[in-house]
């Protein structure tokens, strides 16, 4: 069988690109297509894969200028031939779910998300420090094309999936099509580090500093509380954040994942206040066997068993989670109660999930064409 693999774009390493990454331990043989591919950002996870990208690759600066593309990338997406292969497996968070499969190819999607800048506010998920103010001011008035091309190009998988019941009813909602949920994988092993000694007294945050991350709320949260917070990533919103810190804040900027599993283990807790689709960081601190406090919406309700494995807070506000942090050192978790959660998400139930659907995908469309 001729399996093709389709990302948006290969230029961080996070939850997608893991998602990725299990695709490819699935089907080893399976060329990536990609629109950009940087070897580095991606911390060589791909290293040796046969990764075919678009005309996008020659661009000038690409690494930095991509995300001022957006026009260009239907064309790219859509200018891959994937004619000849038997299933394309699509990890899509805007535009791989796009590309235009052979006509007996299955084409199965793995949705993170319906694409964030389309439908919700750009400034609230990308924010202004990324865009130059020209490319600000012209984004509405292409933000009519853009959703109706992910529209459309949202009908061209034959079957969804997706990562929480908040990204089913987004897809339900937008593309107007049924998906079922596989929760995205964890590497429980890598993050399962924790000792049973005593955590360090700091807090952390993890993940990349655009606005719907919420860093500035947690921020101005331990400033008022004086309490120890360790800040690790990286992203456009870094310079500004690091300007509102206080003497208790401490950036570490981008780390490997072996120090970052150790920073887990070591933390009283992780701090969530952001709204995800899904938000793998909070189940690899769970692996670590450390609690989390995360905002009550999104994929967190999903991860987070409260309050075993951690607490949640109401409202987005520095008040709320003020509170939250306080209500917290009030209370006792136990590191084998949250690791025992967390094994449930493993990379391998993922695996056995995505062959399960796969295979049975595959012979639904050969009974299709029988008849």
């Amino acid at each position: 069988m001729k399996v093709a693999l389709v990302h948006d774009y290969l230029v961080q390493y996070g939850g997608a690109e893991r998602v990725l990454e299990e695709f490819s331990a699935l089907f080893p043989n399976a060329p990536i297509y990609t629109l950009i591919y940087d070897a580095e950002a991606t911390g060589h996870a791909f290293e040796g894969r046969d990764i075919r990208t678009s005309y996008l690759q020659r661009m000038p600066k690409k690494d930095k200028l991509y995300r001022l593309f957006p026009l260009l990338m239907p064309m790219a997406i859509e200018g891959f031939d994937l004619s000849g292969y038997d299933l394309v497996l699509s990890s899509s968070a805007s535009f791989a779910k796009g590309v235009i499969s052979g006509g007996d190819g299955l084409h199965i999607c793995y949705c993170h998300t319906p694409m964030r800048y389309a439908w919700l506010d750009h400034k609230q998920i990308a924010g202004d420090s990324i865009y130059p103010s020209f490319v600000s001011k012209a984004i509405p008035m292409v933000m009519p094309y853009m959703r109706f091309w992910d529209n459309q190009s949202a009908q061209r998988p034959d079957h969804y999936l997706c990562n929480s019941s908040s990204v089913q009813r987004k897809i339900k909602k937008f593309y107007g099509r049924d998906s079922e949920i596989v929760y995205p994988p964890l590497d429980f092993q890598k993050f399962n580090t924790f000792s049973f000694k005593k955590p360090k007294e700091h807090f952390l945050i993890v993940g990349r500093m655009v606005p719907y991350k919420r860093f500035d709320l947690a921020i101005k949260a331990f400033n008022e509380l004086k309490l120890p917070l360790t800040v690790v990533g990286s992203g456009p919103e870094y310079n500004k954040l690091k300007e509102m810190a206080g003497s208790t804040i401490e950036f570490t900027g981008l780390i490997s994942e072996d120090e970052l599993a150790q920073y887990y283990a070591t933390s009283k807790a992780l701090i969530f206040p952001q709204e995800e689709d899904f938000g793998i960081t909070a189940l690899e601190s769970m692996a670590a066997g450390r609690p989390v406090i995360a905002y009550k919406k999104g994929g967190a309700l999903e991860s987070i068993k409260e309050p075993e494995t951690g607490i949640f807070f109401d409202e987005q506000t520095v008040e709320s989670l003020m509170d939250a942090v306080i209500k917290f050192k009030k209370m006792k978790f136990d590191s084998r109660v949250i690791q025992a959660h967390a094994k449930k998400f493993d990379r391998l139930e993922f695996r056995k999930q995505i062959t399960d659907f796969v295979k049975k995908k595959l012979e639904e469309d050969k009974k299709l064409i029988r008849t």
